[in-house]
């Protein structure tokens, strides 16, 4: 059986990216946000409130998460571009899920701030030079990672958000 956690298989990084390879997974960093609106377009307030699997977040919990997620990712390339192998701050993902603003607040927030983000982070993508995305940066769980690595991430990560959603959303007929 497929692990509900991870319905696009977990993250397997891997080296330089081809400027084909790069612009394909810039293409997946662009459509998340209009994938994730899809996604959740006409649920009401029980469906949003409703766990995607049983111990997991709920469907608002994700929606605030990517946004967390990504916000982070935008400030560490921006780090990994202006200092040299800069150290990022982690976060607890699961504390931030449940403060207020992301188990409760209107998902359209999130979804608004994630369209203004990912309009700004893809200018500041394709603009960069082929060198930038052999810069680095370093995380204190998972070590070194290249600029390379973040858009191999959070191409993953937007399918690996919007999956769950669209599954309970089979599942439950909505």
């Amino acid at each position: 059986m497929t692990d509900p956690r991870y319905p696009v298989g977990r993250f397997e990084p891997g080296g330089s990216l081809t400027p084909e390879e790069r612009a394909t997974l810039l293409g997946q960093i662009e459509d998340a946000p209009a994938k994730l609106r899809e996604a959740v377009a006409g649920l009401d307030q029980a469906q949003l409130d409703t766990p995607y699997r049983e111990g997991g977040w709920t469907v608002r919990q994700v929606v605030h998460h990517v946004v967390d997620s990504h916000v982070n990712a935008y400030v560490r390339l921006r780090w990994a571009l202006t200092e040299d192998a800069p150290t990022v701050k982690v976060y607890d993902e699961k504390d931030w899920a449940r403060l207020p603003d992301a188990s409760s607040a209107p998902i359209e927030l999130s979804l608004n701030l994630l369209d203004a983000l990912h309009a700004r982070w893809l200018v500041l993508w394709r603009a960069m030079k082929e060198g930038d995305f052999a810069r680095t940066w370093k995380h204190p769980e998972s070590g070194t990672l290249t600029v390379d690595d973040l858009v191999r991430l959070y191409a993953w990560h937007g399918r690996h958000h919007v999956a769950p959603i669209t599954g309970l959303r089979e599942r439950a007929g909505w």
